[in-house]
């Protein structure tokens, strides 16, 4: 089943996925450049701060250690001991561990960012789910983790040996040297032993984060059901919106035909289009459009228009012009003025002779 879902999902990852997957805490990271940088950081601490620590937690211990006998043997007096022994052993691992912590956090801000996930931290009781719990573990993805560790183990010890073979005759040779180039000899290599890890953990943390990326992308990929899925969410269903649009369209459409007996004037194409004007001198700025419409809708406005006895004005141009530049409830732009202004002139004319 598994295999089949795969095969569906031949659509790239849209942005809204992406940002998901990173917002539920699903971003690739490689445990191996984690484990890379922590190797590199706790060597150069070593290198750096060994003496400091060891002497500082010397210091710590010489007391009792150099003195036995002054150690107290009451409760408080040993409570008391060990809580500043260890305090002080704390103190003097402190900035060497803050590297390792640091280290460890800049290795996953380095290759995700910062990612907030509350969903990811908040507690879940299917994760005391024993059950589930040994299925993980035993899961193909503990399998894989398995297989590429041991991978790993043989990779470095294959380069270390590599390393180590040609120089056997004179690293057996160091016993019956003077101290002074067995030490020489001996920083050699270990500083070429060190070098080899770091370059086949180099390239492992290469390989694995190039794994993990393709895995994670791999994952994320959509089939074409779901990709249509999330553009109906995104922008609606069609239907839905059409459904919609006919209603606004209905009212609107009802909206319009009650305004129509109000109106002053209707200009007509005479047959296709149809706009009624409503004008009150000293109340409006300019005509405003009441009601539009083509062809069916524009003969349901003559009709009503002629109900009621509204004038109906034959002008082409204006009402195509009308029609296709002014919405309803809008008054009419200033380049329409002037034959608008001919016609209610017209309209108003008619009105006086007809009384």
């Amino acid at each position: 089943m598994s295999e089949e879902d795969d095969a569906s999902k031949t659509e790239e990852p849209t942005g809204k996925r992406l940002e998901k997957a990173r917002e539920e805490g699903n971003v690739p990271i490689s445990q191996e450049i984690k484990s890379l940088l922590m190797l590199i950081g706790g060597l150069t601490a070593l290198g750096m701060f060994a003496p400091k620590v060891s002497r500082d937690i010397s210091a710590a211990l010489r007391p009792y250690l150099a003195h036995p006998h002054d150690m107290p043997t009451d409760f408080e007096g040993l409570r008391a001991m060990i809580s500043g022994t260890l305090a002080d052993i704390a103190l003097a691992l402190l900035f060497p561990v803050s590297i390792l912590i640091g280290l460890a956090v800049f290795s996953v801000l380095g290759q995700v960012g910062f990612v907030y996930s509350p969903k990811r931290a908040a507690p879940s009781l299917s994760k005391l789910n024993l059950v589930k719990g040994l299925q993980q573990f035993v899961s193909p993805k503990r399998l894989i983790e398995l297989l590429k560790s041991l991978a790993k183990l043989a990779l470095i010890g294959s380069a270390l040996w590599v390393v180590v073979w040609p120089r056997l005759d004179w690293i057996l040779q160091l016993p019956g040297m003077d101290t002074e180039a067995m030490l020489l000899k001996t920083r050699m290599i270990v500083l070429l032993l060190v070098a080899t890890i770091i370059g086949v953990m180099l390239a492992v943390a290469a390989a694995d984060t190039f794994w993990v990326r393709f895995q994670n992308y791999k994952k994320l990929k959509m089939t074409k059901q779901e990709v249509k899925d999330e553009h109906k969410q995104a922008e609606g269903d069609p239907q839905v919106k059409s459904r919609i649009r006919a209603i606004r369209m209905e009212r609107l459409r009802k909206r319009m035909m009650a305004a129509v007996p109000s109106a002053d004037v209707v200009i007509t194409n005479p047959t296709h289009f149809a706009v009624a004007l409503s004008y009150k001198m000293g109340e409006m700025a300019a005509p405003k459009v009441v009601a539009k419409g083509a062809d069916l809708i524009a003969k349901k406005i003559r009709e009503i228009a002629e109900e009621h006895e509204v004038p109906l004005v034959e002008n082409p141009p204006l009402a195509r012009a009308l029609y296709a530049s002014v919405e309803v409830d809008q008054f009419i732009p200033q380049e329409h003025y002037k034959p608008v202004a001919e016609v209610i002139s017209y309209v108003m004319r008619l009105k006086k002779k007809t009384r």
